[in-house]
């Protein structure tokens, strides 16, 4: 080493001392030893990676585009690439390999009995993966949808009660008054005759208006003029979408380099700011007035998302953090307004598709609310809408809102068939593909609320229909998310025939974070007299 020494020394034009060739010659053998650390790293890396794709041989994968870009670029966020995979559910009807790039492997699950060794598993073998979802973490922090670990479970238990029946009753009266404000601007719009109109931003607006009531107890009137929280909340939704498919922009330290990162920056500020002031205004109120007294001075009021988790203690006594509950305040906020308005946007759409159904429909529900002065539907009217609760779920299953959900396992998960999904690998459950599937539901793209009639679902697997996802990990909300389509639904059918776009007459599918549709979702709507009924 002491030659090496002396050669570096004499091209840096240092003196040759004894101290500076042993000096030298120490800082030389670190940086071989850190060298041969690395390529002894990278060596077991390449080896875990060939080992890992030996494993994944048994799975079978549609033609590549080339061995560097995988499959990369081949299902595309629109409607060819739904079709694309549509093409390849007709030959692979239960698990299915797709390479992005050459060294990241998916496994894409499409069949129910494929699906269940997954979503049975626990939250700490299944977690979601933060490659898909990581970047909407300075937004949502540590809520549901991102934790993971003890801190998920915690949450979960901790929030499970804010969805109970008697909290959610409560909010029928906020639906059908974000609904009545809805149906009111329509009327506006149609001037007594028939308007078009894009499903997605007039349902989108109804669902915040919404949930900004049921969380927050805080009219915005955002249906008729935005407030900056509503604005930042649509913008930081726009921009996640924007940044799924810039890769490059994966990279935080690129991302708020840009002008989009920049935004995202600010939109995140605002939003936190409405949320923190809310807590601490109620924080403050609580701590005052004690727990006692305050919740008597509740009473005859709505509870709110915010009152529950204020209120929400663990098995030890300790309470939710004030950042805990802004983080699931946001993200209630965010998986609320558009995964509803996605459902109820594309319900309508088939309705007015196929008016023998929606005339049923709305026969039904000119029953329920036969011999009453208000239009307005009540907590036990909804067990009394069969046929239009069988609408929706049909809807949910050609139309999920959420079209995949990824997890990254913990440990081997093994298959029904014996083949093993090796842990470390990124699973993709497809809620598209296991909805469209031939192999479970015969003649998919075929609109048949009857699949949903008591009677057939019996013969069918529990996990063939998974809007809301299932296991351990499903949506929280899914009750909330189905009592608002449901009042929503029944007095849009109630007040309005929904015909189809003269222009738009079968939209183009764009899968974002929600299933959208390019260029929104465009109906038309025909109010109808007071003698509707």
């Amino acid at each position: 080493m002491l030659p090496a020494a002396d050669h570096l020394l004499r091209l840096l034009g240092l003196e040759r001392t004894a101290f500076r060739r042993h000096a030298v010659s120490a800082l030389l053998l670190l940086l071989l030893f850190l060298a041969f650390r690395l390529l002894l790293r990278l060596a077991r890396l390449c080896w875990r990676f060939h080992a890992t794709c030996r494993r994944l041989r048994c799975f079978p994968e549609p033609p590549r585009r080339s061995w560097l870009l995988g499959h990369l670029g081949m299902y595309l966020p629109n409607e060819t690439g739904l079709q694309d995979e549509k093409k390849v559910l007709d030959n692979m009807h239960h698990v299915v390999l797709v390479w992005m790039g050459p060294v990241l492997p998916l496994v894409v699950l499409v069949h129910p009995d494929y699906i269940k060794p997954l979503v049975g598993a626990s939250a700490a073998v299944a977690p979601k993966d933060e490659l898909f979802y990581g970047f909407l973490k300075p937004w949502l922090g540590d809520g549901l949808l991102l934790s993971k670990g003890d801190k998920w479970s915690r949450h979960r238990r901790m929030l499970t009660p804010a969805f109970h029946f008697d909290i959610l009753k409560p909010y029928m009266r906020i639906f059908n008054q974000c609904a009545h404000v809805m149906h009111a601007k329509w009327r506006r719009l149609a001037e007594g005759s028939v308007v078009s109109l894009d499903m997605f931003e007039h349902v989108s607006l109804m669902t915040l208006d919404s949930l900004q009531k049921c969380v927050f107890s805080c009219s915005s009137n955002c249906q008729e003029s935005m407030s900056d929280y509503i604005s930042a909340i649509m913008e930081l939704s726009a921009l996640a979408v924007k940044r799924q498919y810039r890769l490059h922009q994966y990279l935080d330290f690129v991302y708020y380099r840009t002008a989009d990162g920049r935004r995202f920056r600010r939109a995140c500020d605002t939003v936190h700011r409405f949320t923190d002031q809310v807590i601490r205004e109620r924080r403050r109120a609580l701590r005052q007035q004690g727990a006692e007294a305050w919740l008597k001075a509740k009473q005859g009021k709505t509870l709110d998302f915010i009152d529950v988790l204020l209120l929400a203690k663990d098995e030890d006594g300790k309470e939710l953090s004030d950042e805990d509950i802004r983080a699931e305040a946001d993200t209630f906020m965010f998986e609320g307004h558009d995964t509803t308005s996605s459902g109820l946007s594309w319900v309508l759409f088939n309705l007015a598709k196929y008016p023998e159904y929606q005339e049923k429909c709305r026969e039904e529900v000119q029953e329920v609310m036969r011999g009453r002065e208000l239009e307005e539907l009540e907590w036990d009217d909804l067990t009394q809408l069969p046929f239009t609760t069988m609408c929706i779920k049909e809807s949910l299953r050609q139309f999920p809102p959420v079209t995949l959900v990824s997890r990254r396992c913990t440990e081997d998960i093994k298959l029904p068939d014996g083949r093993v999904i090796p842990k470390g690998v990124i699973c993709l459950i497809s809620i598209f593909g296991t909805h469209h599937n031939p192999a479970v539901w015969p003649d998919p793209e075929v609109y048949d609320p009857s699949r949903f009639d008591p009677e057939n679902a019996k013969e069918r697997s529990p996990l063939a229909f998974v809007p809301f996802s299932a296991g351990p990990r499903n949506c929280i909300g899914q009750t909330f998310a189905m009592t608002e389509m449901k009042v929503v639904l029944a007095l849009t059918l109630l007040r309005f025939r929904v015909l189809p776009d003269k222009v738009q007459t079968e939209p183009r599918r764009k899968p974002e974070l929600v299933l959208r549709a390019e260029g929104g979702l465009w109906l038309r709507v025909e109010p109808l007299g007071a003698g509707a009924r």
